[in-house]
């Protein structure tokens, strides 16, 4: 009868260590962050409607950005001007959503312009397809980066990309010298594990 328990033992040995890995953490057994690169926002934080927010576009219509609900949305935030870094990240996020083929109707591509500049034509045009949406600084800070305050604030809006999920949710954030490849990654994750949008 010995040989059945010890049987019986080693069978359930693995289980019972998977149930006490994920149910009591202070073993120290389950990972605390996930594989993403980018930084998941917990929590999640909605897209203020067009009071909170107000958008225009470029020439100067009222954009809600409610009326992007059901895709996911890739958001970079810089002036006008859009020195190198601003086009790196417009740069990353338009070939991020360029290479992730059947899905590429599932994304949508957003750049929040915090001044009354004039954007180059030759940026206008390497960047067609992406919504150039007026905003004010401090309500676009007050969504992406409400820890920061003053021109902190400001200064993060320059320095991050953000994921805006289906539902119009904020739930991730790049930095604005991110890798290319692991955002690219990421997108592709999210796409394929996601059952909405």
């Amino acid at each position: 009868m010995t040989p059945l328990y010890w049987l019986l033992a080693v069978s359930l040995a693995p289980v019972l260590f998977a149930l006490a890995a994920y149910y009591i953490p202070g073993l120290g057994l389950r990972p605390d962050d996930s594989n993403a690169y980018g930084r998941l926002i917990t929590p999640q934080r909605p897209a203020p409607d067009s009071t909170a927010l107000h958008l225009n576009s470029l020439d100067g219509r009222p954009f809600d950005l409610q009326s992007l609900r059901g895709r996911w949305v890739l958001v970079s935030a810089d002036a006008s001007a859009c020195p190198e870094s601003c086009v790196r990240k417009l740069f990353i996020l338009r070939n991020s959503h360029a290479s992730q083929g059947k899905n590429v109707e599932r994304l949508a591509r957003v750049w929040f312009l915090t001044d009354r500049g004039q954007p180059d034509q030759q940026i206008l045009h390497a960047y067609q397809g992406t919504h150039m949406l007026r905003a004010d600084p401090q309500q676009l800070a007050a969504f992406l980066t409400p820890r920061a305050n003053g021109t902190d604030a400001l200064q993060a809006l320059k320095d991050g990309m953000w994921i805006i999920d289906p539902n119009g949710n904020l739930m991730m954030v790049f930095p604005g010298d991110a890798d290319p490849l692991k955002v690219r990654t990421d997108i592709r994750k999210l796409l394929n594990n996601s059952r909405i949008g």
